[in-house]
């Protein structure tokens, strides 16, 4: 008997193979480990709840906003919504709050399941009014149909739950974190999730019965599938950047961690603490690139036959490529020359193939819209993970993905991931930046953000920079927005605003860039706290420029 097209189908096999095997560890308000969930446990909770949740009406194809945090009732909700068949619909919870009830509004859910906090919002701000069936997390069913409780208690003697779901049926909806745009819901069907699995684990090489630290919470639904304990960490995941090391360190330590996975802020967090972690064997950083300089400390820190990994993708799409820690840190100059961010070789069987920029749509695949040579142009992946279809999103849905008609007749959807890129001699993909990012200028033609401003970043008083446009293209006028290391003083910025100039006249490609905008910090999005909101950059630049002096690139205004 073959096993369903469904992710949560792990779960039970695991379950009967070693049903005392630790499947997660989590903290309790104290911060204490105390608690555990098996395979056992997990599984007959989940068939408990999926049993009680289609008491109430939630079953195959009901769309159901989940607003839980990390906790065990979380890892138990996804399980037994996929079990049940139901479409669990995840949307950051930190994003604008009027694009989270748009979000939710698009979703029109079926139902409603939060924390106590999740329904008072929901309720006050009119989210989810679609939502029939309301169940909360908290103890009593205030502002709910039921507790989750009451709900696994309902399906307590119902026994096995798995719905036998077909590989396009659908299985989620995925809101992006709307870093550079108004979130989109992204539609993934069975086979999707099915497919993430095994080429994660055929990429990194992961076994059955590891230890994973998944700072990332939904990364953490893969690993009952893959056979591993998570720890779920002691830490806010919407905002990696101010992880405490020390609690890292503790859980890592506690536990035997050998395998982690984070944001490159969490990274940055652990290799600026500088503590060895002499039992990770595996460390997978993904969402944004992550800077060499941090590839390079954590590979210190690690023990020599420790990988660090870092796998380009989307949420529509994911994983695309993988480079791992070392070869990334060889090609480091190449980086701050302006060569853009290698993101590695392709994981098959994706087919990934660069075309010529467009803005528009691209309804059918031809071969000629392929740029030869190591051209930039826009990277394009067809494969197992490419998701075919924004929620309720239909213009989106026709700008970002290709039909393609194969030899032997029959179809695949080709997914436009927004980026521009090239690949070397070598068959490595290069990642240059966001289409949407790119500046356009008279002089300067195209400037890509991923090849402008590593090289701007050599200099040792910035943190960071930016480049954005001011103006419409192709007429844009490049401008480079500067954040400072701590503790710079202001009286410096004179003097750093020339030396970037001079450090931009030794490239072609930057010499152009001549306008420099200190900003106090960088906007960044919610899910990583690593990618850069360049569209509110771009606004704050215009406004700063309209009252400065003309041709003047720093002023007393930018100064304080």
């Amino acid at each position: 008997m073959t096993e369903s097209c469904n992710i949560a189908a792990a779960v039970p096999r695991l379950a009967a193979e070693a049903p005392d095997r630790i499947a997660m560890r989590y903290p309790g308000r104290d911060g204490r480990y105390a608690d555990a969930l098996t395979y056992g446990q997990l599984d007959h909770r989940s068939d408990a709840i999926a049993a009680g949740l289609a008491r109430r009406g939630i079953g195959r194809g009901s769309r159901t906003v989940v607003m839980v945090r990390p906790t065990p009732e979380f890892f138990l909700l996804m399980f037994a919504l996929f079990k049940a068949g139901a479409v669990p619909v995840l949307v950051d919870p930190g994003i604008d709050k009027r694009a989270l009830k748009q979000c939710l509004d698009e979703a029109g859910a079926d139902a409603f399941i939060g924390i106590p906090l999740a329904m008072f919002a929901r309720s006050l701000l009119g989210w989810a009014k679609s939502a029939r069936v309301r169940i909360t997390t908290g103890r009593r069913a205030l502002l709910a149909d039921a507790t989750l409780a009451q709900v696994e208690r309902e399906g307590a003697e119902a026994g096995p739950q798995l719905t036998d779901t077909g590989p396009d049926e659908m299985a989620g909806i995925l809101f992006t974190s709307g870093s550079t745009g108004v979130p989109k819901g992204v539609v993934y069907r069975h086979r999707h999730f099915m497919a993430q699995v095994e080429m994660l684990g055929g990429a990194f090489g992961i076994g059955a019965g590891g230890v994973d630290l998944p700072t990332f919470p939904p990364f953490a639904l893969f690993d009952p599938a893959l056979g591993l304990t998570s720890i779920i960490p002691d830490m806010d995941p919407t905002r990696p950047a101010q992880a405490s090391p020390v609690k890292l360190h503790a859980s890592i330590e506690r536990f035997g961690v050998d395998q982690l996975f984070g944001s490159p802020a969490l990274m940055r967090v652990l290799a600026e603490y500088g503590r060895p972690l002499p039992s990770l064997r595996r460390v997978t950083s993904a969402g944004a690139p992550v800077p060499a300089e941090v590839v390079a400390r954590m590979h210190e820190l690690l023990p020599a036959d420790a990988n660090f990994w870092t796998p380009y993708g989307a949420t529509e799409c994911l994983p695309v490529s993988v480079i791992e820690g070392r070869e990334l840190i060889a090609l480091r100059e190449r980086n701050r020359q302006g060569a853009g961010t290698c993101v590695g070789r392709p994981v098959p069987p994706n087919e990934v193939r660069i075309i010529r920029v467009r803005d528009e749509a691209i309804p059918d695949w031809s071969d000629d819209l392929v740029v030869e040579g190591d051209l930039i142009g826009e990277i394009t992946v067809a494969g197992p993970t490419a998701t075919d279809a924004y929620w309720n999103r239909d213009e989106q849905t026709r700008l970002a993905k290709i039909r393609e008609v194969l030899p032997d007749g029959s179809e695949r959807i080709v997914h436009r991931m927004g980026d521009l890129g090239y690949f070397d001699a070598e068959g490595r993909l290069w990642f240059c930046g966001r289409k949407s990012h790119r500046v356009v200028s008279a002089e300067a033609g195209t400037l890509c953000t991923e090849q402008v401003e590593p090289v701007f970043d050599t200099h040792p008083e910035v943190r960071r920079t930016a480049l954005v446009g001011v103006g419409t293209a192709p007429a844009q006028r490049p401008v480079l927005c500067v954040e400072l290391q701590p503790g710079v003083a202001a009286a410096e910025r004179a003097r750093i605003a020339s030396e970037l100039r001079h450090i931009g006249e030794g490239f072609v490609h930057t010499a152009h860039v001549q306008t420099v905008l200190f900003h106090p910090g960088f906007p960044v999005d919610i899910r990583h706290n690593a990618k850069i909101g360049r569209e509110k950059l771009a606004v704050w630049a215009e406004q700063r420029l309209r009252r400065a002096p003309a041709g003047d690139g720093v002023t007393q205004e930018d100064a304080r």
